[in-house]
Order: structure tokens, then C-alpha cells, then sequence
């Protein structure tokens, strides 16, 4: 056997048994369709950067894939994107080697996540783009020795490799360059999309279930609907959830993490129960996120804690020796905002709110300029307007002291689907996340969201609907994943609670009263931007004048407003007084260059590359 037939024998098998695992893995339908989707990402990284000489965007989907998803979802885009691209750019006997190296990619960025948690920065996921581009640089010259014969030794490899440095170091720069500008938004919208979309079947026998479907049929169906209904019971099921820790996973008996703890413990107090109280002394979420302090850097796990401690009556400036809202506050962008997202941004005005900081201004100004003209928000500036970033969007400007736009409203209202709830997008499948969130957007414009409705049916009606026997919250009519993530914002909707949650007294545990009056009206119907309704807007503000102040009915808790106490106020106004106030000088430093500046000097670098590979290709 020659030595040609040999390697190709073995990279086969490789790739073979690389597939084979990715389909005993038993990937869902919802995996195959996001390892489809950027298995074509990572096609398009290689055709539109074509006429740059070796500079690809492959290598960084491929990687990241494995990051976000795991080692065969990985392996299957990586490998998928060599045949597939060639198809335009030509097939031979470089495609086996494409594919093993790009499916080596995959399974990189899988063993990455491993080492790291998945904590690592833009600089770190840049960097292990820039090191893997090596790698691919070093297999390809492997084969183009294998390939066309000739001596097999190492003295003519290390010739062969010689020769494709500049291509090697112009593949590697280029990684980096795009990783550095995208590479953590991608992994963050992997994630999302794995964390919400992905569930597990758990099988039972057919006669158990036909037998217990006519038991519960017959009488204890309604007992059980009756027990179960409401926040009282959805708070006893999230007590007892709480891992040994005293932390929180998305699922039961997973891995806890801070992130997931901060919205337990937000559930549990919008259900009147204090977090100080749940666990025994040294293992409560409250210990846990002391533990963990030290690790808690990101924007997203930064609002949680700083929502949640607050909300306990913990003062979050002072956490395990760590300032959380100064933290959160060096990461705020210069125009603004948190990386340029609706979502983030609105959190982080929500948890500097309830930290009792004021210098908000600019990040409301940021906010209600992101407003596109169908009344809702998207994930960022001109991004197609969905229900979870619109309900973040409205509960920010309130928090803020602004009006929340009638429009808002009215976007909320078109977008409700017939069950009653609402999707992750206006096509989406219904489902009890993005219905709390768009309740509490409601909640926050001092719209009783029970006077929403589609076919007689109302969000409240929904979550109610979602909200199993045992007092978890299903995800939607065909899957229960991530209960206690569920679980804790359908409490906050259920219980009438925008955030930021006030203060619950130790002890408590009585249901808090909600934040809008049963009854408070919706606006009439608007058009997109129009927020002129002006008899509607005195009723609306007349409401917030008369709930501004909630009545202190549990001792020694530490009350702050959630809300400016002027909100008659016109947006506008409110926001150009303290934007003014809080704005930063030009001579303040970058102030946080956000995500604009990676973006920027991301191209860039690919511009100076390409024209100098241009340049070498050309002088060869």
C-alpha cells in the first residue's frame, strides 16, 4: 500500500467516524436546522472573502461552532463547509483534507470550552481563531505532500511549509481579525439559541401514562389545577430546586450558575420570599453568588446579580469585596449603551435602577433612539423588532423615568398570537419566556395585561395554561426544558412584576402587590410612532402618580422607588435633563469603546491584509 493510499484510507475513516458520531449524538430538529444554518455561515466566510488571497471566515464559524455546541455539531459544520464551498471553487483531492481540518476546528473549539468554562474574552476567542488557522495551514501543507509524491520525509514537508508562511500568517491574522470583531456575538447568539430551543424527551410507558391520563381525567385533574395555580405554588417548586450550592441550574441537578441563580432569585422575590431565607445558613443563593463574586464579570450574570441582590436587600456595591455596579458601569460604550443590544442595555439601566445609581441618561437616550417605526425593538438598532426585546425596552425607559411609547403598546398588541401569548419573534412559536417578558413591558407602561387579549385569551391566560402540576412553568405545550429559568420569569409576569423587583423583607411570605391596578386600560390603537393620545397618557400618568410609592408592608426592608418620581414628565424632557447631566466629556477617556471599535479595526485589518496578500500574490 502506497503512502498516498494510506493517508487518504485513514483521513476517510477519520471524517467517518466523525459523521457517525454526530448522528449517534441524535442531534433534535432544532440542532439540525442551527448546524445547517452555520454550516452555510461557513460556506459564505469562504466564498465572499475569495478574491482575498487565504483570508476565511471558516475556520472562525467552525470554531465557535464547536465552542457554543459541543464537539459533533462542531466536527459537522467544519467538515460540511469544504464540499460544499467547492462546489463554486473546485473539487479534488484537497477537499478530504479541507474537510479534516475544518472538523478539526470544531472539535478545537469543543475541548476549548472545555478548559476554559466558556469564559473566555474577545482577546481569547481571537486568539485561538488566529492559533487553529495555523493548525488548518499545517495539515494543508501535509497534504500537498501526500498528495503529490515525491519524497515523504520531513526535510520536503518543512520546505513545502516554507513556502505557504504568508498564506499560513495571512489566514491566522485574518481569524483574528474577524473573530475579534464578532466572535463573542456569535458564540452569545449560539448560546441563546441552544439554552432556549433545546429540550429532552423523557420517555414512559404507554398503559402508565394512558392509566394516569383517566385517573387525572376522572378527579384529581382539577384539584391539581387548583393547587398549582399561581405564583405560591411556582415559588415552593422553585425553592426546592435550589441545588446543594445554594446556586441554580436551568434544569435541576445540572451545573449551577450565577447567571441562572440571579433569575431564581428574582422569581422568588417577585412570590414575596426573600432568597436570604431559602437554604440553610452558608447555602443560600445568596452564598453563592458571594462565592462567586470574584467570577462575575459578564454584562449579563453583572444585571442579574446586581436585580437580585438588591431585591433581597443586599447591597450589591459592596459583594464579597467587589463593586458590581462600578463594574457593570466600565462596561457601558461611549454612545451609550452595552454592546449596541437592546436587551443588554435595557438590563443594565433596570440593575443601575435598583443599585440606586442615576447616571442613566445616556443609555435611555440610547434606548429609545433604537425604537424602530413599528413601535417595537430588536435585538439591536435596526434590527426587526421582536416581544422579549420590545418587553425589555419598555420596562428600561420606565425605569429610567420616561414614558413608555403608546406605540409599544400597540406593537405588543398586534404581535399577540391567538393562544394569548407571545413568540421569541412575531412567526415564532408561542412560548411562556418571551409571553413574561412582553407582560412585564406591559406592566411597566401601567397596562393591566389581562386587557390584552387575542380570541378572549390573554397572557396571563397563557402562562396559566403552561403552568404544570407540580408549579413549574412548561416552556410551551410541547416541551418543559429549562424549567427553573422558565419558571422564574413566568413568576415575575404572573405576580404583576416589572423590574426592578423592590426590596422583600426577611420572614415574608406573603405575594407583594403588583405593580399595575387590575383594570388599567390599554391605549387605543396607534400608528407606529405615534404617541399622541393625549387623554390616554393623562390616565396613564395618572396611574403611575397614584402606584408611584408602593406601601411598606414588610419591616425593615430597604424600599427604593423603581421608577422616577415625575413621570408626567414627556420622555424627551426627562431624558435630555440627565443625559446632560451624566454625559461624558471628550476628555474623559474612550469611556468604553463598546463593540463599534473591535468592528472598525476588525475590517480594517482585513483591508491591510488582503491588500497585502494582494501585493505577495501578485510579486510571486
Amino acid at each position: 500500500m502506497s503512502w498516498q493510499v494510506a493517508s487518504f484510507a485513514g483521513l476517510m475513516l477519520v471524517l467517518v467516524l466523525g459523521f457517525a458520531w454526530y448522528e449517534r449524538s441524535k442531534p433534535n430538529a432544532r440542532v439540525i436546522a442551527l448546524v445547517a444554518g452555520l454550516a452555510a455561515l461557513a460556506v459564505a466566510g469562504r466564498l465572499v472573502l475569495a478574491p482575498v488571497p487565504n483570508v476565511v471566515g471558516t475556520t472562525d464559524v467552525a470554531l465557535l461552532t464547536g465552542y457554543a455546541l459541543g464537539g459533533p455539531p462542531g466536527f459537522a459544520v467544519g467538515a460540511l463547509a469544504a464540499p460544499i464551498s467547492n462546489i463554486w471553487l473546485g473539487q479534488g483531492p484537497w477537499t478530504v483534507w479541507q474537510m479534516g481540518g475544518w472538523g478539526l476546528a470544531g472539535l478545537a473549539g469543543a475541548g476549548l470550552a472545555l478548559v476554559s468554562g466558556r469564559r473566555l474574552g474577545r482577546l481569547g476567542l481571537a486568539c485561538a481563531c488566529a492559533a487553529m488557522a495555523l493548525v488548518y495551514g499545517a495539515i494543508l501543507d501535509l497534504s500537498v505532500m501526500v498528495t503529490y509524491g515525491g519524497e515523504q520525509s520531513l526535510d520536503r514537508y518543512l520546505a513545502l511549509s516554507a513556502r505557504g508562511v504568508p498564506f499560513n500568517i495571512a489566514h491566522a491574522l485574518g481569524n483574528f481579525a474577524i473573530a475579534f470583531a464578532a466572535g463573542p456575538a456569535l458564540v452569545a447568539m449560539i448560546e441563546r439559541y441552544r439554552t432556549r430551543l433545546g429540550f429532552r424527551w423523557h420517555p414512559a410507558g404507554v398503559l402508565p401514562v394512558a392509566f394516569a391520563a383517566l385517573v387525572l381525567a376522572g378527579a384529581s385533574a382539577p384539584a391539581d389545577r387548583a393547587e398549582a395555580a399561581g405564583p405560591a405554588s411556582a415559588r415552593a417548586w422553585l425553592e426546592g430546586a435550589r441545588e446543594s450550592s445554594g446556586g441554580y441550574a436551568a434544569t435541576p441537578g445540572s451545573r449551577p450558575s450565577p447567571q441562572m441563580t440571579g433569575w431564581a432569585m428574582l422569581g422568588l422575590e417577585a412570590a414575596g420570599r426573600n432568597p436570604l431565607d431559602v437554604g440553610p445558613r452558608g447555602a443560600t443563593p445568596v452564598d453563592y453568588l458571594r462565592e462567586q463574586a470574584g467570577r462575575i464579570r459578564s454584562v449579563n450574570e453583572l444585571e442579574l446579580a446586581i436585580l437580585a441582590l438588591e431585591g433581597a436587600g443586599v447591597n450589591s456595591s459592596r459583594f464579597g469585596g467587589h463593586d458590581l455596579p462600578g463594574i457593570l458601569q466600565g462596561q457601558q460604550s461611549a454612545d451609550g449603551s452595552w454592546s449596541r443590544q437592546v436587551n443588554v442595555t435595557s438590563y443594565a439601566i433596570l440593575a443601575l435602577r435598583a443599585a440606586g445609581n442615576s447616571g442613566i441618561g445616556a443609555a435611555a437616550t440610547w434606548l429609545r433612539s433604537a425604537q424602530n417605526t413599528d413601535g417595537g425593538w430588536g435585538f439591536g438598532p435596526s434590527q426587526s423588532s421582536d416581544p422579549d426585546s420590545t418587553g425589555a425596552a419598555m420596562q428600561g425607559l420606565a425605569a429610567a423615568g420616561a414614558r413608555v411609547p403608546d406605540s409599544a403598546v400597540a406593537y405588543l398588541r398586534r404581535t399577540q398570537r391567538r393562544e394569548g401569548g407571545w413568540g421569541l419573534n412575531e412567526t415564532g412559536v408561542t412560548n411562556s419566556q418571551s409571553t413574561a417578558w412582553a407582560i412585564q413591558g406591559l406592566v411597566a407602561a401601567r397596562v393591566d395585561p389581562a386587557l390584552i387579549e387575542r380570541r378572549g385569551r390573554s397572557g396571563t391566560d397563557y402562562l396559566a395554561s403552561r403552568q404544570r402540576s407540580d408549579g413549574s412553568y412548561a416552556y410551551n405545550s410541547a416541551s418543559s426544558q429549562t424549567p427553573v429559568w422558565v419558571t422564574s420569569q413566568a413568576i415575575l409576569a404572573v405576580a404583576r412584576e416589572a423590574l426592578p423587583v423592590e426590596p422583600v423583607g426577611r420572614g415574608s411570605n406573603g405575594l407583594p402587590d403588583p405593580d399595575v391596578e387590575a383594570g388599567a386600560g390599554p391605549p387605543p390603537e396607534t400608528a407606529p410612532g405615534d404617541d399622541s393620545s393625549g387623554d390616554d397618557n393623562e390616565r396613564r400618568d395618572g396611574a403611575r402618580r397614584h402606584n408611584g410609592e408602593k406601601k411598606d408592608d414588610n419591616k425593615g426592608s430597604r424600599r427604593k422607588p423603581k421608577r422616577a418620581p415625575a413621570p408626567a414628565r414627556d420622555a424627551a424632557d426627562v431624558l435630555a435633563d440627565e443625559t446632560a447631566a451624566v454625559a461624558p466629556s471628550d476628555e474623559a477617556g474612550d469611556g468604553g469603546s463598546g463593540s463599534k471599535a473591535p468592528l472598525l479595526a476588525g475590517i480594517g485589518a482585513i483591508v491591510l491584509i488582503g491588500a497585502g496578500g494582494a501585493i505577495y500574490y501578485r510579486r510571486m
